[in-house]
């Protein structure tokens, strides 16, 4: 089998790009014979290196580039076509219209696609509506990563067919080694909060750093670490002034020496040794419309207590007693939450647990196999005509 991929691609700072990075690997792993090709999305100023399995590039903003990739792999040797799709990647808005590069790829495309929507608001847009059905219809099959969103691609969006749930993947991790990694880290002795990720205003860290002296009155050896670069579009835009925000709060409210800002971009193998010598995870993000997040699952993968806002992402990871969730824009309740855990070493233990067992079994090549049958099914089953197959994997 021969799959060219249609996504941001690494070396570009977007969680797409290291989505469709850590997808492909467990692919491979799980199918060595398997032959992997990419059509790598770029913005129209960029001029990045890539690997030689990026055959194709597409300038995002630019509807006839989506075309000429679209025709050079419909005349490929390739099986098949995986689309990572984000509406900014795909497309352009103008006025409160948007532009729907996806649908023009679609229609110079002759090859099988398969399509995972990493966005599915609740509450669509008619732009929205029309773009998600418009790729219901002409791909041959859709993924989504929640069952909360495939309820409502047939609630909300009116999609007859069924699209397969495939949850995001994460690590394989073992959960030990808290004390030990805490001295690597020089932080020996010390309850460890932590976010990871690209900083930008919609994670709310603002709140967890006013939650501190709160938390720090109650554990005195509370850390708050906020793991990761400033998102790139943000960077380019504003500077470092959300991250400026954050430092100069924590300084107002007293704990400047209790949040430590990692400013780095991040290897998998570094994240995960941060998640090891976490306490509690915090995602305390402001967009209740959240429909996955790759951090979170990486948290679960790594048996963590989690406090998280109720996005509906974590709604659905996080019940079942798996982790604690609590109101948007709370510094008070995130307080209670994170003391309540450290409180209870008992309670902290079960919830950690209840994550890892959760987690294990969205592993990454648990992930890469089922996405791997599911392009296979695709592939038997398509008719000449392309008719869509939208299945449940399980």
């Amino acid at each position: 089998m021969r799959i060219a991929f249609v996504s941001s691609a690494v070396p570009r700072r977007c969680g797409i790009a290291t989505f469709t990075g850590d997808l492909r690997a467990a692919m491979k792993a799980a199918d060595p014979t398997v032959h992997y090709y990419a059509a790598a999305i770029d913005e129209p100023s960029a001029a990045r290196t890539y690997g030689p399995d990026v055959r194709w590039r597409i300038r995002q903003g630019d509807a006839s580039s989506y075309a000429d990739a679209a025709e050079a792999i419909s005349k490929s040797r390739v099986d098949i076509v995986n689309v990572q799709h984000e509406f900014g990647l795909y497309g352009l808005w103008h006025d409160g219209t948007y532009d729907d590069h996806l649908r023009v790829f679609l229609e110079h495309c002759t090859k099988p696609v398969v399509v995972t929507l990493h966005t599915v608001p609740p509450r669509p847009e008619p732009w929205t509506l029309e773009a998600v059905r418009g790729a219901a219809e002409r791909c041959d099959a859709i993924v989504v990563m929640a069952a909360t969103a495939a309820r409502l691609l047939r609630d909300v969006y009116g999609i007859a067919k069924r699209p397969a749930v495939i949850e995001h993947g994460m690590p394989a991790i073992e959960p030990s080694g808290r004390g030990r990694l805490k001295r690597q880290l020089a932080m020996e002795g010390r309850k460890i909060l932590c976010t990871f990720g690209l900083v930008d205003p919609r994670k709310g860290l603002e709140y967890v750093v006013q939650a501190m002296p709160e938390i720090v009155a109650r554990h005195a050896d509370a850390l708050y670490l906020v793991v990761g670069q400033t998102h790139p579009e943000l960077l380019r835009r504003d500077g470092e002034t959300y991250r400026a925000s954050l430092v100069e709060l924590a300084g107002r409210v007293g704990v400047s020496d209790r949040v430590k800002f990692v400013n780095e971009y991040l290897t998998q193998h570094k994240i995960v040794d941060y998640l090891l010598a976490t306490d509690v995870y915090i995602t305390p993000y402001l967009d209740p419309n959240q429909i996955t997040s790759g951090t979170l699952a990486y948290a679960l993968g790594a048996g963590k207590a989690i406090v998280s806002t109720p996005y509906l992402h974590a709604q659905e990871a996080l019940a079942g007693d798996r982790g604690v969730l609590v109101p948007f824009r709370d510094a008070r309740a995130i307080a209670s939450a994170v003391s309540g855990i450290l409180d209870e070493p008992m309670r902290k233990r079960a919830l950690e647990e209840r994550a890892y067992a959760y987690g294990k079994t969205m592993t990454w090549p648990v992930i890469g196999g089922r996405v791997l049958a599911l392009m296979r099914h695709v592939l038997q089953t398509r008719e000449p005509a392309k008719a869509p197959v939208l299945l449940r994997i399980a």
